[in-house]
């Protein structure tokens, strides 16, 4: 599923807040119906910072106040590449999978829905993708924060590599 990552405190960043989605719910108990709400939204500083978070309350309001305080609590660190992303992935959560490739600057963001909205929020500028599978939006952008949230950078990566190989050879 996603990553663990370590903990951002929130009030170090100047952070903005995007509505994804609301969702009017209605339980039908014995007197009538039950109206309540759950909110999708995504916050980021737009310098490598992002969260997610999901409010579920009666009004519209205290739903987004909700999800935006649930976002915040689940802040990640994403590892760019100048303005897009080091390398090409796949990532799945749930029945959602999202495609995120580097893309040449001037480019721009080329993505709808919510996987342009959580890309906006990290503050990447050059970025092709492709959703495939379900569209519910809070597994699309689930899918979206777990596939930046596991990029590597890959000098290190090949660094790493490296090493084992030489201890691999040496006998160590």
């Amino acid at each position: 599923m996603l990553a663990k990552v370590e903990r951002i405190d929130p009030s170090e960043l100047e952070l903005n807040d995007k509505l994804i989605f609301i969702n009017r719910v209605t339980k039908v108990v014995k007197g009538g119906k039950r109206m309540g709400f759950a909110a999708l939204v995504v916050t980021g500083d737009g310098k490598n910072h992002v969260g997610i978070g999901v409010g579920k309350a009666k009004e519209v309001p205290s739903a987004i106040s909700k999800a935006s305080a649930n976002a915040k609590r689940n802040l990640s660190r994403i590892l760019l590449n100048g303005t897009t992303v080091p390398h090409e992935i796949v990532f799945k959560y749930g029945a959602a999978q999202v495609l995120l490739k580097p893309a040449a600057p001037g480019t721009g963001i080329i993505a709808g829905g919510s996987v342009r909205a959580v890309l906006e929020s990290t503050g990447i500028k050059d970025v092709l993708t492709k959703s495939m599978g379900c569209s519910n939006k809070a597994n699309v952008a689930k899918a979206t924060l777990g596939g930046l949230t596991a990029m590597r950078d890959p000098k290190a990566t090949v660094t790493k590599r490296r090493s084992s190989l030489k201890e691999e050879a040496t006998g160590g």
